[in-house]
């Protein structure tokens, strides 16, 4: 019987995603509907939809989008071919990429045109790894563990750098760089981590409530990378944990036995889905829901130049 809930701190949307979001919703607000979205603007079903209802129309690829229309580029980043695509249908273009995932990309054209092979650690076909490919596709070769570092064609002697895609397990992306210094003792390595604040910090208070929770939830979307590394680090520590949309997907099942449940989210989920969850234990008669170990986030980005430069034009003509 459940008796306990805790509330992971800091769990939910990041900066980058608080970003991009408003990105979507601004825009529709300034130019009206239809604006158009490149691939999902951030891994999160219940975010999509809630913007489809206010007009945001998605697509797959930028050819998709009616010449000289407005599109918004997903959090995630693109390829230079996507915004050259862009360029020859005229269409207008919001950049929402993260500004972390931009670090990324001026890094890999950095250590291309400084004649670096690079290692992209990283999971291929997620749409973050394809846009910083596409940077230098014929310098970068993905990584997506220490055992295939084993396997790479390159002796001691190569000009190697590395870089990560930002959503990675902390302690896995560790072990590849191990490795990677193992094999490549002078491969080149980035000032800074590449795996944001965000997704380090919700690794962090995941470890930290292990010891006071029987089961773990984990509030995000199947798409979300890292949503799905919250429950690779809850399993890790010896602790099942369970990936859901929402409370619909909740299999009372799993708490045969459990008395205090984990609760935390990705960082592309709503916190509306976490209190939606709670509302769930509410109604099964848990009245203990409490945070754990209270940690303030206070990154901010702000919105892409090319917005905030059309939100000034149109306040100074009312």
């Amino acid at each position: 019987m459940v008796d306990l809930v805790l509330l992971a701190s800091p769990r939910g949307y990041c900066a980058g995603v608080e970003r991009a979001v408003e990105t979507v919703e601004k825009a529709l607000d300034l130019y009206g509907t239809p604006v158009y979205v490149r691939k999902q603007i951030v891994h999160n079903l219940h975010v999509v939809k809630d913007l489809e209802a206010r007009g945001a129309i998605f697509v797959d690829e930028e050819t998709e989008v009616p010449e000289g229309a407005t599109v918004v580029f997903s959090a995630h980043g693109v390829a230079p071919s996507v915004r050259e695509n862009a360029q020859l249908r005229r269409l207008t273009t919001i950049d929402a990429t993260c500004p972390l995932v931009t670090k990324v990309h001026v890094q890999a054209r950095r250590y291309a045109a400084e004649g670096y092979t690079i290692i992209l650690i990283g999971h291929a076909g997620h749409e973050e790894v394809v846009g910083t490919m596409g940077e230098a596709p014929a310098a970068i070769h993905i990584v997506e563990s220490a055992e295939e570092v084993e396997r790479l064609p390159f002796d001691q002697t190569a000009k190697l750098a590395y870089i990560t895609q930002t959503t990675l397990s902390v302690d896995e992306t560790q072990d590849i760089i191990a490795a990677l210094r193992a094999r490549y003792p002078n491969i080149h390595a980035p000032k800074k981590g590449d795996i944001c604040y965000a997704t380090s910090n919700r690794q962090w208070a995941v470890k930290e409530m292990l010891d006071e929770v029987d089961l773990l939830l984990v509030i995000g979307s199947r798409n979300s990378s890292n949503s799905n590394r919250l429950v690779e680090v809850a399993r890790a520590g010896g602790v099942e944990s369970y990936l859901i949309d929402d409370a619909s997907e909740i299999d009372e099942t799993w708490f045969d036995g459990i008395r205090v449940v984990g609760i935390t989210s990705g960082a592309s989920a709503p916190e509306k889905l976490v209190q939606q969850t709670c509302d769930f234990f509410r109604a099964r008669g848990v009245t203990r829901i409490e945070p754990y170990q209270l940690m303030t986030e206070d990154v901010e980005f702000r919105l892409p130049v090319e917005l905030r430069r059309e939100l000034e034009l149109a306040e100074a003509q009312r």
